[in-house]
């Protein structure tokens, strides 16, 4: 496949990006079909700073599912948004920053993860980590090549901000 796509004057790197952009359109098309159903508040923006990168883009078998954002009432100007990562085997994220403060809580096998300066850490299930705003996520990854593993991720942002910012490598 590959050789055809450099045949055609793509190279890895073309391929990787177009896939990283549909894989980005289909999480924003489950976001938008599973926040509709419950109620459609064109305002709020619920889907949208989810949808505006690829959360989940780094493999095939990656999934991000909102299961929940709400408006903080007593904290005027913020929303918390609640998602399940799921990667496959072997699955990651590129680099990426988040537009708030992130609790992540894994649920199913291991996680590596590496914020900017610090040490590449694995977490298990039960075990959870956080990560300020504006820190630079450089290792979110499947620590398994065979088996899935999955992550509960809260973030608390302000309301319209773009959740999540893949960073060029």
């Amino acid at each position: 496949m590959t050789a055809i796509l450099k045949m055609r004057g793509f190279s890895e790197r073309d391929w990787n990006h177009l896939f990283l952009a549909l894989a980005a359109g289909l999480a924003c098309a489950v976001a938008v079909a599973k926040t509709l159903p419950i109620a459609f508040d064109p305002a709020s923006g619920v889907a949208e700073p989810l949808c505006s990168v690829g959360i989940g883009a780094g493999s095939p078998a990656n999934n991000v599912e909102v299961i929940s954002s709400h408006a903080l009432s007593d904290v005027p100007g913020k929303r918390v948004t609640v998602v399940r990562v799921t990667y496959g085997p072997g699955g990651f994220t590129p680099p990426h920053r988040h537009g708030g403060s992130v609790t992540a809580y894994i649920t199913k096998g291991e996680i590596r993860s590496q914020l900017g300066g610090g040490p590449v850490e694995t977490f298990g299930v039960g075990q959870s980590f956080f990560e300020p705003p504006g820190s630079t996520h450089v290792v979110s990854a499947n620590a398994s090549n065979t088996e899935p593993a999955e992550l509960i991720a809260v973030v608390v942002a302000d309301e319209g901000a773009e959740l999540t910012t893949l960073l060029d490598q």
